[in-house]
């Protein structure tokens, strides 16, 4: 009988294509990912189900898209019934834990298919957060912004307020590594390992933040006429995370520097974590990705909430010398989707997710599977909704709010410079990807952005003229009462009003999604 493999699941957050230095990237020092590479497989079309964290991992844990799973922004609740892989891999007598942010929503708390786990995120209150009580317990637990001071200063690049060896960072690793030590060696085990950066804040303790220096960092890529490649939810979040008042390249390339920091951090904490497998590290299969990419100043924009590659595109790499050729690179395109079959097959289980999914395991795509694959993603839903269709030669993408459509030729035009919707040239192929986004859909009994064969016209969205409507705030939940101890001199007297047409854009701040 064959010995089932461990499954060790490596998870970043808002790791963008490409910021692996073996897969072309001159800049950025990866060994460990690099090592991945050399002794597997990477995957360099991969794609996020949605471009933001929660669906994305909902998406991920039930292996069912985002209009299967009801989950389509960070507020939305996945359906309470549908199983997560962890439970199938629990069911088969895998030993379960998992490490970091998972971002599970409404509660955090949520094993779906953990025996246990090291909890730890970002807003978690401190009663409920492991790292927070390791933060209190070592003397720092008068650190209210651990991963770094957001609202206003959210794509400012600071320092970190923690030392390496209390950093999340390196927290996550080790609890990673601990519970590799202290394991039941009697059963395989599913360990999944996720960092909370390089999401933003960008902040890495010292040395990190000056391993990369912002002269010498690309300036963001903006071609000519970008603006008209942006939609709606670029607008948006430029908006509100203080991004939209002209740009400022020392900046972009100060926070690029950072962002790079807190990768190679991530990726010298790897390193201890596969030396820690040891002899089993040939028969754990190994994934690395991330939930969705970083625009990082590219088309004049910050953040995710977009289907252009910086934000959709993300690494996936896979090591398993059974099913995985080292050094080979597949093109045909995957999604986070794909890891539930991968994990399952691998386990030896029979077993899909509910009502079946349209992940592929990764082993059949290595093996030459779909070479004319489509994948898709989506945020949001009905008149915010925004939709993406990708084959290896072209990207189809239709945004409700904006009331229209864009299609790159990803072979002519690799780096999505130019819209060719309106091309002529292009007419069959456009209406092709419609038409796949369209019936897959219909297919699925999800209609709300449907009209016959093609899109329903919601009504166009806006962002205010005035520059201070819409902007987010982030705040400790004991913020006010800080500033109360201040005294009565120092109590803030001038409040910023919610603007109500703004509302949908203050999901991260705890607020209800409209439907």
């Amino acid at each position: 009988m064959r010995q089932r493999p461990n499954i060790l699941l490596l998870f970043t957050d808002q790791q963008r294509f490409d910021t692996v230095a073996a897969l072309g990237n001159p800049l950025i020092k990866t060994p460990t990912l690099d090592r991945l590479c050399r002794e597997g497989t990477a995957f360099t079309r991969c794609y996020t189900p949605s471009p933001v964290c929660v669906p994305a991992r909902a998406a991920l844990a039930t292996g069912l898209a985002p209009h299967r799973n009801g989950c389509t922004d960070n507020e939305n609740d996945v359906q309470p019934h549908l199983p997560s892989f962890i439970e199938v891999l629990a069911d088969a007598g895998y030993q379960t834990h998992g490490v970091g942010k998972m971002h599970f929503t409404p509660d955090k708390q949520r094993m779906w298919g953990f025996a246990s786990r090291d909890f730890s995120e970002e807003g978690m209150a401190e009663g409920g957060d492991d790292f927070r009580r390791f933060l209190t317990d070592h003397g720092f637990g008068h650190v209210r912004d651990p991963h770094g001071v957001r609202s206003e200063y959210y794509y400012i690049p600071q320092p970190s307020q923690l030392p390496d060896r209390l950093h999340h960072t390196r927290w996550t690793a080790d609890r990673s590594i601990d519970f590799l030590a202290r394991r039941d060696r009697d059963r395989p085990f599913f360990l999944w390992t996720s960092f909370i950066k390089p999401h933003p804040p960008f902040e890495s303790p010292s040395p990190w933040p000056r391993l990369y220096r912002p002269a010498e960092m690309p300036r963001p890529f903006r071609p000519e006429g970008f603006e008209d490649l942006l939609g709606y939810w670029n607008r948006a979040q430029n908006r509100y995370k203080y991004r939209d008042q002209g740009q400022d390249d020392l900046l972009n390339r100060t926070m690029r520097a950072a962002y790079y920091a807190c990768i190679s951090y991530i990726d010298y904490q790897l390193a201890r974590l596969l030396d820690a497998l040891g002899d089993e590290i040939d028969n754990t299969l190994i994934l690395f990705s991330s939930d969705h990419g970083e625009l990082m100043g590219d088309y004049g924009s910050v953040g995710k909430r977009c289907m252009l590659d910086a934000a959709a595109r993300v690494p996936m790499l896979a090591r398993w010398p059974e099913a995985f050729a080292a050094g080979a690179q597949c093109q045909t395109p995957a999604t986070l989707l794909d890891l539930w079959p991968t994990m399952i097959q691998a386990a030896g289980v029979d077993a899909e997710p509910t009502g079946g999914g349209e992940g592929v395991a990764l082993q059949e795509l290595a093996g030459g599977a779909e070479p004319e694959r489509v994948v898709f993603s989506q945020f949001q839903q009905n008149g915010y909704g925004l939709y993406m269709a990708a084959s290896r030669q072209v990207k189809y993408i239709y945004s409700a709010p904006d009331q229209r459509e864009w299609l790159f030729d990803l072979e002519a035009d690799p780096l999505e410079a130019h819209d060719r919707s309106s091309d002529p040239d292009f007419a069959e192929i456009t209406a092709a990807m419609r038409a796949r986004c369209v019936q897959r859909f219909r297919a699925d009994g999800y209609d709300g952005p449907l009209d016959g064969d093609g899109w329903r016209t919601f009504p166009k969205r806006e962002i205010p003229a005035d520059p201070d409507a819409g902007l987010l705030y982030q705040d400790p939940n004991d913020l006010q009462d800080q500033i109360d101890a201040l005294g009565p001199g120092y109590r803030r007297t001038v409040t910023v009003p919610p603007d109500e047409s703004l509302m949908l854009l203050r999901t991260e701040a705890g607020a209800p999604t409209p439907a």
